[in-house]
């Protein structure tokens, strides 16, 4: 296997290790059962649209994967250097990871907790996320499909990524609610928080990554 090949495999180990960290702290998110997170927001937002057109009735899932496909066919169109393997990886290994986690952690019983221990796994959740999203962008071997809006426009526009993280997801928030979707104090509290924890974390990803691309791959 050529050293590129080698480093491309090694961006997608760092990827996924990112992407299981990241949706423990999505599932810590969704048992506090304080609200969705703001992409989530949208879906719904867009589900309730296409349902009042009379036409079918999507579920949440499938109206997911179809706004990721266009974000991807869109920044296809546009820039096709931000869509590689990982974001498809991203895409179709969230939902498996969150189901796992869900089951594993479900026990817990935390949405019968107190509200004060669902705030605190509410905060643990999106500082466990936002830790395994700066993995996740920094591996370079893909990003999410929702993830890669904020990273797109951070890199064209040169404004911190923390900055265009909370635009994008009050954004998100913002028409999903226009659209009939609902969100909780979960929903503001990842709209502030993951962007800004994500943007402190991928200064030691990145050192992560340097440091694994260099241990296995000494001849690079």
């Amino acid at each position: 296997m050529s050293v590129k090949r080698k480093e491309a495999a090694l961006r997608l180990v760092l990827l996924f290790i990112g992407l299981i960290i990241a949706h423990l702290g999505v599932t810590l998110f969704l048992l506090s059962e304080l609200g969705a997170d703001p992409f989530n927001v949208l879906i719904q937002g867009l589900r309730l649209l296409v349902i009042r057109t009379g036409l079918f009735m999507p579920t949440h899932g499938t109206v997911h994967v179809c706004i990721c496909f266009l974000i991807i066919l869109i920044l296809l169109i546009a820039d096709r250097s931000y869509v590689k393997a990982g974001t498809l990886v991203c895409m179709f290994c969230g939902g498996p990871i969150i189901d796992f986690f869900s089951w594993l952690l479900s026990p817990l019983g935390i949405g019968g907790a107190a509200l004060p221990v669902k705030l605190a796994v509410l905060v643990a959740g999106c500082v466990i996320l936002a830790s395994g999203m700066s993995l996740v962008i920094c591996s370079e071997g893909g990003t999410g499909p929702n993830d890669l809006v904020a990273v797109v426009i951070s890199d064209k526009s040169k404004i911190r990524f923390g900055i265009v993280r909370i635009a994008v997801d009050c954004l998100f928030v913002l028409c999903g609610f226009l659209l009939g979707g609902t969100f909780g104090i979960g929903t503001i509290v990842c709209a502030l928080l993951v962007g800004p924890v994500a943007e402190l974390g991928m200064k030691f990803s990145r050192a992560v990554v340097e440091k694994c691309l260099r241990r296995f791959l000494p001849e690079g």
